[in-house]
């Protein structure tokens, strides 16, 4: 079966005819299709969609993951516990194409799952599985969680992602002009290719690659001599990737190899590609690196009551709309949790991965002053974070289950499990302001406040990432100030929580409540001004215009 057999009535707009595959270890499509973690998937997702709409010439590779990231749920005393559930996926067709690749020098049989681009209207997509009967348990684990714990198993994943995928393309006649790798992950395709072409240059005028972190733990590194036994490399001798990747001693870098295989590469907002070049352009041998800023789609992410009403100028229509969504996020709230939240009270909602230089408790670091905050009568606020950690890092579970314990002391403080894209979409409906305080230059872009902005939410945030391009303090967000010199971490979240909460107490909850009408004024700027520039069409556009056709 070919690619023209399987979906033969596509068309493709002019501008967009180069032929991309874009590989990605998450893509965060839909709600019932749970085969994502967090921000790398919701930006897939968002340009899967976009993707769509500009029908472009382009599909997505991913993996799909039998018992998905996890599903968040409780311990008896409100903690996080995990749970790991198998998925079924019955809108996701098996297109019956078998084929083989070798993980850890073992034949290992893959299934290929098609998306059609009518299910969730995205682009037509490929996931792969090792879930078969023909497989010994440990092949068909190589498909089961994302973001595998086990060394050994993320690995594998990442051969079954690059491998399966670049072969899988072949199998389909598919001939991609271009292999784009979200992330270092899908990294092997490239050592496909060199298998093929035995030329590194023919490699690298069909390979982009975008880098998400500037975290050191987001760049992975691996014993090369662990990766060449499990045929990583694809046939390819060890010295021979040594000389073409340049990485000769044991510790083979992802991030640095992908840079030296691709013709170009980018980082996801202005202030990232500079982070990147500067993390980077020491090295030698690397390709350009750009930016293309992430962005967020607005047919799936917007509220469309909301923009019909601001559209119409009509403020009490769009007033009434944001406390409606206030409405449907507060039952879940109370379903939850229990507590009853009012709808006529400011709510600050922190949302996204728990990691440590995401500081979800950054409000919390001075105890009493947080009491006061949340018992003041005349500026009264309701707080909620949400969020999945990584279910083996254990500081950021801490950090989760202290935030349960602290906010059962109030009733207007919620932690809330299960932040998938069902809850984050309530919970972008139900914010006021939209909380985003990170260690400076920590956060590569961080959308999720571009899909609240299109909800009537308020950024309040850290001038990082994608925050730099878009805010205007007092005119369509609230910025922090930002701290001059090398300080320590201790330092920067002294600083940082001072004005944080300066900010709140002094600025946002006495406009608020005292000048709604400059309020609502900001609301209709943020809403007006997040499109088109944070809308992923634009995105989508920019990769063909800067990256793609490079």
């Amino acid at each position: 079966m070919t690619f023209s057999e399987l979906q033969p009535a596509l068309t493709y707009n002019k501008a967009y005819q180069t032929r991309v595959a874009y590989f990605s270890m998450e893509f965060a499509i839909h709600q019932p299709l749970k085969i994502y973690s967090g921000g790398l998937g919701f930006l897939a997702g968002s340009h899967m969609r976009s993707a769509h709409e500009l029908q472009q010439n382009l599909i997505g590779i991913g993996i799909l993951w039998k018992f998905g990231y996890y599903d968040q749920i409780r311990k008896a005393d409100q903690s996080m516990n995990v749970l790991f559930q198998e998925k079924l996926y019955y809108f996701v067709k098996d297109t019956g194409l078998r084929f083989q690749i070798d993980i850890n020098n073992s034949p290992v049989t893959v299934a290929a799952y098609y998306l059609a681009p009518e299910v969730f209207d995205t682009v037509p997509m490929f996931f792969l599985s090792t879930d078969l009967p023909e497989n010994d348990y440990l092949a068909r684990t190589t498909s089961y969680y994302l973001y595998n714990a086990d060394t050994a198993g993320k690995v594998g994943a990442s051969i079954l992602l690059g491998v399966g995928g670049a072969k899988l393309l072949d199998l389909l006649e598919y001939n991609p002009d271009i292999y784009h790798f979200n992330e270092a992950h899908p990294l092997p395709a490239a050592f496909y290719l060199y298998s093929k072409f035995k030329n590194l240059a023919e490699v690298q005028k069909r390979v982009v690659f975008t880098t998400h972190t500037p975290e050191e733990a987001g760049n992975e590194k691996t014993d090369i001599n662990l990766l060449n036994k499990m045929s990583y490399f694809c046939g390819t001798p060890l010295e021979e990737v040594r000389q073409i990747t340049g990485e000769w001693g044991e510790i083979f870098n992802h991030t640095l190899v992908a840079l030296r295989m691709a013709k170009i590469a980018n980082g996801v907002s202005k202030m990232h590609g500079e982070v990147a070049r500067q993390m980077w352009n020491a090295y030698p041998d690397i390709c350009p690196i750009l930016h293309v800023t992430n962005a967020q789609n607005y047919n799936y992410w917007a509220d469309s009551r909301l923009y019909q009403a601001l559209k119409a100028n009509d403020d009490e229509a769009l007033l009434k709309r944001k406390r409606r969504l206030k409405k449907h996020l507060f039952e879940e709230v109370a379903n939850q949790v229990g507590d009853i939240y009012k709808e006529k009270v400011l709510t600050i909602v922190w949302a996204r991965r728990f990691a440590g230089y995401k500081r979800a408790d950054l409000l919390l670091r001075d105890v009493a002053r947080f009491e006061r905050l949340v018992t003041n009568t005349q500026y009264p606020v309701q707080i909620i974070w949400a969020g999945k950690p990584y279910p083996m890092d254990y500081g950021a579970i801490g950090t989760f289950d202290r935030l349960v314990q602290e906010s059962k002391k109030f009733p207007n403080c919620a932690v809330m499990v299960g932040h998938e894209l069902k809850l984050s979409k309530l919970l972008k409906g139900g914010a006021d302001v939209w909380l985003n305080n990170p260690r400076i230059r920590k956060e590569a872009s961080g959308t999720s406040g571009m899909t609240a902005a299109m909800n009537g939410a308020l950024n309040f945030s850290i001038q990082d990432g994608w925050i730099p391009e878009f805010a205007r303090h007092e005119h369509n967000c609230f910025v922090a100030p930002v701290a001059e010199g090398n300080l320590t971490e201790f330092e920067m979240d002294e600083f940082d929580h001072s004005n944080m909460m300066d900010l709140l107490e002094n600025v946002i909850l006495p406009m608020y409540y005292d000048q709604p009408e400059k309020w609502l004024q900001m609301v209709k700027n943020s809403m007006t001004e997040i499109i088109p520039v944070f809308e992923s069409g634009r995105m989508a556009d920019e990769y063909y215009q800067k990256i793609y056709n490079a």
